[in-house]
This record gives C-alpha cells, structure tokens and sequence, in this order.
C-alpha cells in the first residue's frame, strides 16, 4: 500500500548522524529500511540523496582502527552482504495485488448489500444493528480505495496521484483501521447488556442523543489516532514518486510511541473486550432454558477466533519490527528480512475483516436474510411480487418465537429483529 504497506521509512539521514560508526548492524538495517524491502542487495544508487551522502560519510570516516576490525569483500563492510536470504518480492506483488482485488470485489459487494438492507431502519434501529451499519461504513470507506492500492502493488509502490490522494487515502485507511474494531467491540458489549441486563439502558439507545453523541464520539477518536500518523504521511519524489511516511525528527521514539497506542487501543483493548463479552454471551446462551439453538453456541467463539487471526499476525510482526527499532543487535538480517518482507502480507490481511464481518454479522442472521428477501421482493413489479410466499418472514405462528428467542441467538445482529 505504498505508504501503507511500508509506513516505515525511517528517517535515516537523521537517524545516521546519531549512530555510532561502531554500530554496523544498526547502519546495516537502517540502509535494509530506507530500501523499502525491494529485494536489493549492497548500497543503490536509487536511494535518496541524503541516505547515500551519510552511508558512503560514515564508511569514509571510519577509524583505522574501526577498518581493520571490520571484515571486507570487494571492498564492501561485511554487513552489507550480512543477509543470506533471498525474497522474490515479484511473487509478493502478484500476492498482494490479488489479495486487494479479492477484497475489493467481495467486500464491496457484501458491505453494500449489508448498508443498502439495514440503512432504512438506521433511526430505529437497537444499538447492535445500529454499530453494524457504522460498521459496514467503515469497511465500506476503506474497500473504495482499493484500487489505488493494488495500481500501486502494480507499479512497484510508484504513486502517481499526487499529494492530496497520498494523505487522503491513507488516513481513510488508518480511520477504518480504528473505527471498525471500536464499533465491533461496542456491538459485541451492547449484545451482552441486551442478554445479561435487558433492563438497564443500552449503550446506543434508540431514541435521544446518546447515540449520536456516542458514535460521534469513536469516529472523532478514530479520526484523530488515524492523524497521528497521517500528519508524516507525504508525497516524496526522488527517482520515482511515491507515498511514504517519513517523520522529520526522533524517528525511533515517535514510532515506537505511535506503535504502542495502536497496539493498545486498536488491538488490545478491542480483544479483551470481544472475547470477554463473547466467553460470556456463551455461558448466557448456554444456560437459558428457552433456546432451540444450542448447537450454535460455537459461532459465538468463532467471532473471537476470526478476529484474532485478523489482526493478531500483524500486531506480532510490528512488535517484533518495533523490539529491532528499539534494539537492532537482537534480530539478525535474515530475521529482519523476512519481517519486513512479510510486514505488507499480514497487513493486507487484516482487510479481510472486511468480508468476514459481514457474513459473521449479518448473512448468518435468519432475521436479515428475511430482511434482505423483502428488501428485494420490494424491487419486484407487483405482478410478481404477489407470487411470492406469505412466509418470507417465517410466518405468523413463529414470529413470536423468533422474537422470544432473539436475545438468545448467537447471531448479533438478530438482535435487531
């Protein structure tokens, strides 16, 4: 994702200033970085100007003493060539372009049909379908601009659609990064109170300002994490342009900063409160005389699972990345490598919670396939709509049924039933 898929430029003309000419493997993997994991080996001429001024001033500058000690081949410091592992990033490309083509094409299609179904009942709806929508509004935004990134994918991470669009997608990419697991982890608790407490007030009441108030609340907060960073997201051109992220001063401290509040607040938090409520909802289900539906008490932990493997690969790859930033004598250069090779892979991935939300929220609700039936029935010249079944909606006698049993369903969004 350009500046998305490798948001790590350090600043390393800077950052060399400061480094000990002794630090070769510290040198070593700020020259890996500034490559942006293209696979090269030994210093590129393409590299921006200032990095090529400070890497060949600190090898001139070397003591004599720091020369004998350091091993040569060709006349090239040993830690050059220190990496023996070889990445075919052409192979990550065709990877990484059919993984945002996939998620385009399928989520675009799902998260509409999720908006299109459910945006009509937006006023009156509880505060689980209500979280729903914001929800699919978030993947939504993210899934339009997914052209750009797989143009990008294409074309090498060159970015040819200037300034505004660099910043601009990238921040509407770090706002859903942030609102689509708060809205997640606030569905998740408004779907236990309704089981658990049925009669205390809900977090996203229907009526009065609370709820607009509330989900105003996580897009502003969404909003202003994703500009955190988006505030060192620019459009740098040296030999070809691209979108990168580059903070000017205090690399280090600033993304280990930055790295540490998305690790709480993006991933931490949101899991400890998804697979409480979700552990707890089980019980609830579990326990509660009236439920037909036991056996699929197991969707519920399928909830947790699916977002654990969203987003735990890549919080485990930055932590690692952010250990080296912190101490780069720990890792070797093969290890580096393949972090950083793989950073963009488990990035990507994290998207698909943009097709799973959908079908874990919604298309596995009988309620909103019924939803979805007479959404379209109502498309239908009228001709053949009265041709359709008086039991879309599962017929008089079992509607109260359904009603009684929603708060028991494993499905969060029959809630909205």
């Amino acid at each position: 994702m350009g500046g998305h898929n490798h948001l790590r430029l350090l600043d390393c003309s800077k950052s060399l200033q400061h480094t000990s000419s002794k630090d070769s493997s510290y040198i070593y993997r700020l020259h890996t970085r500034a490559r942006l994991s293209r696979g090269q080996k030994g210093l590129r001429q393409d590299l921006p100007p200032p990095l090529l001024h400070h890497l060949h001033q600190h090898y001139e500058t070397m003591s004599l003493h720091e020369a004998n000690h350091t091993n040569f081949w060709n006349g090239t410091p040993w830690f050059i060539h220190e990496c023996t592992i070889e990445l075919d990033s052409n192979y990550r490309r065709i990877a990484l372009f059919l993984i945002y083509l996939f998620i385009f094409m399928v989520g675009l299609l799902e998260n509409a049909l999720v908006i299109w179904v459910n945006w009509r009942r937006r006023h009156s709806a509880n505060g689980v379908l209500f979280c729903i929508i914001n929800m699919s509004l978030s993947d939504l935004m993210v899934i339009v601009i997914q052209p750009f990134f797989m143009m990008e994918v294409t074309m090498n991470e060159v970015w040819l659609w200037g300034r505004f669009l660099c910043k601009v997608t990238h921040l509407i990419y770090k706002i859903n990064f942030y609102s689509s697991t708060f809205f997640l982890a606030f569905m998740t608790m408004e779907r236990y109170l309704s089981l658990t407490r049925p009669s205390s007030p809900a977090l996203f009441p229907v009526a009065g300002r609370r709820r607009w108030l509330l989900c105003g609340g996580l897009w502003v907060f969404s909003f202003f994490m994703a500009l955190i960073e988006n505030v060192h997201v620019d459009l740098l051109e040296w030999d070809e342009p691209g979108c990168y992220m580059m903070p000017e001063y205090n690399h280090i401290e600033w993304y280990v900063s930055v790295t540490f509040l998305c690790s709480i607040f993006q991933f931490v938090l949101p899991t400890t409160v998804i697979v409480t409520c979700n552990v707890l909802i089980a019980r609830a289900v579990q326990t509660a005389p009236d439920v037909q539906g036991r056996r699929d008490v197991w969707l519920v932990h399928v909830y947790s699972l699916v977002f654990v493997m969203c987003w735990l690969p890549y919080h485990l790859v930055l932590l690692l990345l952010n250990i080296d930033d912190l101490n780069p004598l720990i890792l070797s250069c093969n290890a580096f490598e393949v972090l950083y090779f793989s950073f963009s892979v488990v990035q990507s991935l994290t998207l698909f919670h943009c097709i799973a939300n959908p079908i874990l929220y919604n298309f596995l609700s009988k309620s909103f396939r019924n939803n979805l039936i007479n959404t379209v029935v109502t498309y239908i010249p009228r001709e053949r709509a009265v041709d359709q079944p008086n039991s879309l909606n599962g017929g008089g006698t079992d509607l109260g049924k359904q009603r009684k049993l929603s708060d028991a369903s494993t499905s969060q969004s029959d809630v909205a039933s």
